[in-house]
């Protein structure tokens, strides 16, 4: 688990390609030692370069990258001590898998006996022992994967840098190796920074997640609060599914203000971004805190119009008309409670002020 040294720092960096646009701007994130941080965002947003940027294979135009107190912006990639995992593996196609892992331990002079004590090492640690003659050709797309980790690993690295080193595995097997790659961090707490616009696997996986967006990190923090507490419209779109109303604020106190929405009804709301009456906001709404028919007293209470019904196992995704919002989606647990979702139906829907978050409209 991460301590709290700081050992991976973005000071004031800035970095353009044409001299013109900044893709990434005035970055400033300090990453502890141990931690596993990731870099989440859409294409474009500035994630993946920095990624480069640390590894060494970009120089940031501006400002400093330290790793342990070091600046390394002049220092060549293969000299920083950074393990970097791919998503295509890069593995080399003729050398058998322990050639490819001995291969970063060769290039720093490492002896054959102690070359073959940390092959084994990782090889272990990817449950891929015994694997050592294969060629890259006989193995799964997942057992390469589990290689070129290993091959990350195998000279241990300072930091381990994975750039959406599970896009071209399928679902199944995506998910596993998420769960893999995170008890191989928490089993030899080595600082890892990754980098994927797939949301799911940055909340399994991460101490801390930075939403990237526009060259800038939208909010630094644990998956939980940035599930529960997204600071803007941005992180709270992309992060999980969310339900929007525009509005205006017309009444504010401390912890609760009143926004009237465009279709004219009012609802309460967690004034999170927001500060004065007239304001115009978006509501964020997390889909599974809408309750249905609910015998308790909320503060938001209405009736809507079932749209459209999808069976999903553990829970049913029910798309409403709901005060103007053609497309209020709720996720109801199946049981036999909740037998009277049926198209065409009038249910009541209700929620708590404080899970309503007023944020900017952008």
């Amino acid at each position: 688990m991460a301590n709290n040294k700081e050992f991976v720092k973005f000071d004031k960096v800035d970095k353009s390609y044409d001299g013109k646009v900044l893709v990434v701007k005035d970055l400033n994130l300090d990453i502890s030692e141990g931690e596993f941080i990731t870099m989440l965002g859409p294409s474009g947003s500035g994630k993946t370069t920095c990624l480069m940027m640390l590894a060494g294979f970009e120089t940031p135009t501006n400002g400093e990258i330290y790793l342990d107190s070091n600046p390394i912006s002049n220092i060549p990639p293969h000299k920083r001590g950074i393990g970097m995992v791919f998503q295509n593996y890069a593995l080399f196609p003729h050398m058998t898998v322990y050639e490819n892992l001995a291969f970063p331990l060769r290039v720093r002079k490492v002896s054959k006996e102690d070359t073959d004590k940390k092959v084994d090492k990782a090889l272990s640690m990817v449950s891929l022992s015994g694997f050592e003659s294969r060629m890259p050709g006989q193995l799964s797309g997942g057992q390469q994967q589990r290689v070129a980790v290993a091959r990350a690993l195998v000279f241990d690295p300072a930091v381990v840098l994975m750039d959406e080193p599970l896009g071209a595995l399928d679902k199944n097997l995506r998910e596993s190796m998420q769960y893999e790659i995170k008890h191989i961090h928490e089993s030899i707490g080595v600082t890892v920074v990754y980098v994927t616009h797939d949301q799911g696997e940055a909340l399994t996986m991460s101490n801390r997640i930075a939403v990237f967006n526009d060259g800038k990190v939208q909010q630094l923090s644990s998956p939980d609060k940035l599930y529960e507490e997204p600071v803007n419209s941005f992180v709270a779109e992309f992060i999980g599914e969310n339900n929007r109303f525009s509005g205006e604020v017309t009444n504010i106190s401390k912890d609760k203000c009143k926004v009237k929405l465009d279709n004219g009804s009012e609802i309460f709301a967690n004034p999170i971004a927001v500060k004065s009456n007239g304001e115009k906001t978006i509501v964020s709404l997390r889909p599974e805190r809408a309750l249905i028919n609910t015998k308790e007293k909320l503060e938001n209470n209405f009736n809507g119009k079932i749209e459209e019904v999808i069976y999903h196992g553990d829970h049913t995704r029910v798309r409403l008309n709901l005060l103007g919002n053609k497309d209020f989606i709720l996720k109801v647990p199946n049981s036999s409670a909740n037998m009277d979702i049926k198209l065409g139906n009038e249910i009541g829907v209700s929620w708590n002020s404080f899970d309503a978050r007023a944020l900017d409209p952008k």
